[in-house]
């Protein structure tokens, strides 16, 4: 039956049934749409409910298959790439990344080598992978397909300062007051007719890249409307209270400015590059989590460089009570005068070895650390340091609920950690809470349709018509085979 994919109203299939083997199993996830949503990578849950991880066995993930196939233009096999995560509590993670448009596909889902309820579920193509550039025009159709919210709590008050803008005049105080080369870099972004252009200011332009990616990703998708925006390069946002509100979008705020706030590059690329060129994202951190919670460490952990005077504190309490945490440096940049004091540094390890331990610390960075996410989808209890910085979901987090807060000085972290240790149940259940919010509003889905909101209900409040400026930079899409709809004249032969 279809119904609600958790609290951001995402779920585009959900299957609860009784097989033959005695399991109740749940399948949801925008995987089991493949036609209608088109990703990097695409996934979807299957969820053995009467497993947890308390219950569970290899025996599960030994008699647990899946088998995507289907055909192509080209021959009868569709070059498709599986990966399937192992959760460790009934729970797996199938993902799924197309290298070509897909004439038909299957999803063949296995318990004991026989198929789970109606599997095998078969489409009718075309299925496109993610580099196809094959924008739908109805945009609110669109939004509608991928089931993103009409709106974000956070995105309405961003946008609340601005109203029926000219943006050439915007866009010149903009310019006047930020155009800083040594200290700050932003582009100012076109997207005309569904095509994007681009002029970049300041010295360290290279994390264009991150704006451009998402933008590109968004028009291949969809016919966006036309609109002018000013994306900030930099970590720390611009605009502060008090002063005039310029339309600046960032990747952090701050409670002292009015930056409009995006997903971090971070989490964007992690979405986009999803079982492409990076292995850290939210479904890969659930699943590679080798220990469940009573085999992990009952200390906290961190590690990280020196980018905040917090962080040489936290090496001094962490040296104070080593039975409690486990905290060194990996580099010095900003304090490199302390290195003998607060050294030496260690290698970095892998992130999924982290959560062999059962809390991990959020101490900020330059701004915000954007490993939240991460933490937060990992199992273990996070304490998250008290901060002016926030990212664009850090709204719906609830202290006690998805973490235990520090204060700024991180001089409450010690009692917090044996709280934790006399409160184990509380505090494990504070830790599933947490994975269940990355899960609902963390995923790869998610960061799409933020921007998508975000950049549709900016374009409301611009006022008059958007012209593409003279020398401004074209940033084409990828060349890149596809066959949009099998209606087309497209000559099969030449594909």
């Amino acid at each position: 039956m279809l119904g609600k994919y958790n609290s951001l109203i995402i779920l585009l299939l959900l299957i609860l049934l009784k097989n033959n083997f005695g399991h109740e199993i749940k399948l949801y996830g925008p995987g089991l749409q493949p036609k209608n949503i088109v990703m990097p990578a695409r996934y979807f849950f299957v969820n053995f409910t009467s497993i947890d991880e308390n219950s569970y066995s290899r025996d599960l993930a030994l008699n647990f298959a899946v088998e995507i196939n289907g055909k192509s233009f080209k021959s009868n096999h569709c070059r498709v790439w599986v990966n399937t995560l192992d959760r460790k509590d009934g729970t797996f993670i199938v993902r799924y990344k197309l290298y070509e448009t897909c004439t038909e596909l299957s999803i063949g889902i296995y318990y004991k080598n026989k198929h789970i309820h109606d599997s095998p579920y078969r489409f009718e193509g075309p299925i496109q992978p993610d580099q196809c550039d094959c924008p739908k025009k109805d945009m609110k159709q669109w939004l509608k397909h991928y089931e993103c919210p009409a709106s974000y709590a956070q995105i309405e008050n961003d946008l609340r300062p601005f109203k029926n803008l000219i943006m050439s005049n915007q866009i010149k105080k903009i310019i006047k007051n930020f155009h800083k080369p040594e200290s700050t870099s932003f582009c100012h972004y076109i997207i005309k007719n569904n095509e994007i252009y681009r002029d970049c200011y300041g010295k360290h332009i290279g994390f264009n890249m991150f704006a451009d990616n998402i933008l590109l990703s968004l028009t291949r998708k969809v016919a966006m409307p036309d609109m002018e925006l000013i994306i900030n390069l930099g970590d720390w946002p611009l605009v502060h209270k008090g002063s005039e509100p310029l339309p600046i979008f960032s990747w952090c705020g701050n409670n002292e400015t009015l930056d409009i706030v995006m997903p971090t590059y971070d989490i964007t690329e992690s979405a986009l590059e999803n079982m492409g060129r990076v292995t850290l994202d939210t479904l890969s951190v659930q699943g590679n989590v080798e220990r469940k919670w009573a085999d992990r460490e009952n200390r906290a952990f961190w590690r990280g460089r020196d980018s905040r005077a917090e962080r040489l504190k936290l090496i001094d309490i962490a040296r104070a009570h080593p039975d409690l945490i486990n905290a060194s440096l990996t580099n010095f940049f900003f304090f490199r005068e302390k290195e003998a004091q607060y050294g030496p540094k260690l290698p970095h390890i892998s992130f999924f070895k982290f959560f062999d331990y059962k809390y991990q610390i959020n101490v900020d960075g330059t701004v915000a650390a954007y490993r939240l996410p991460y933490l937060l989808s990992g199992g273990s209890l996070v304490m998250k340091q008290e901060s002016p910085y926030y990212e664009h979901f850090y709204g719906k987090l609830q202290p006690f609920e998805h973490f235990i807060p520090i204060r700024r000085d991180l001089s409450d972290l010690p009692d917090k950690i044996i709280w934790a240790r006399e409160h184990d149940e509380e505090a494990h259940q504070i830790a599933r809470n947490a994975r269940n919010f990355a899960t609902n509003n963390l995923l790869p889905q998610h960061i799409i349709c933020y921007h998508a909101v975000l950049f549709s209900e900016w374009s409301k409040r611009i006022k008059g018509e958007v012209n593409v400026e003279k020398d401004m930079t074209h940033v084409p899409q990828v060349k890149f085979e596809c066959v949009c709809d099998l209606t087309s004249s497209v000559d099969r032969e030449e594909l």
